[in-house]
């Protein structure tokens, strides 16, 4: 055997053993890490822009919701938010508690393939609104593939759904909610 194979054996058998060490475990404690280093506080602060303050004016959702998700609906409503069809309400509600709850859900691992498949929907739709909606400029999109790796919609939000999708894939890991779950309910 040359060196060649026998450096190609040494690394295949070295990253075998990593892989076995840590595969089960870590990579997905770094996605929840990261999302939580990065996006958890962002979702929370814009989350709190839609509901009033303190815990009973957490249950009230604010006309600035209405704005900030559903404004074409508002202003065919002439800004009544009580004119607003009911369906838009719904939306209203569902994507203002959603914000909330998917990521935490995300962070402490319940239901964490879900909870990450619903954070990418709510990125997805979140930038829907960002262009179409909220009219952002170019320079706010950005581009793929360009040497500018700082626009807000499509270089950020690309990397903000890289842990998303890599939790909807492998799962949270061994230390999660879901993984302590798992080894609970599936002794016998």
């Amino acid at each position: 055997m040359n060196l060649a194979h026998r450096l190609c054996g040494l690394y295949s058998g070295a990253a075998k053993v990593l892989e076995r060490a840590l595969a089960f475990w870590l990579p997905g404690l770094l996605a929840r890490f990261v999302f939580a280093a990065t996006l958890w506080l962002y979702f929370l602060n814009s989350a709190l822009t839609k509901v009033g303050p303190g815990l009973a004016g957490f249950f009230m959702v604010r006309d600035s919701a209405y704005y900030q998700i559903a404004l074409p609906a508002v202003e065919a409503a002439g800004g009544d938010i009580s004119q607003v069809p009911f369906f838009w309400h719904l939306v209203v509600y569902l994507g203002t508690y959603a914000e909330f709850l998917l990521p935490l859900m995300v962070v402490l691992g319940v239901l964490t393939r879900l909870a990450a498949l619903g954070m990418a929907i709510f990125i997805a739709v979140q930038t829907v609104v960002d262009i179409t909606v909220h009219q952002v400029g170019p320079e706010t999109i950005g581009a793929l593939f360009d040497r500018f790796p700082d626009a807000v919609i499509l270089d950020q939000r690309l990397l903000w759904l890289f842990p998303l999708a890599y939790l909807v894939i492998h799962g949270p890991g061994l230390i999660s909610v879901d993984g302590l779950a798992g080894r609970i309910l599936c002794r016998r």
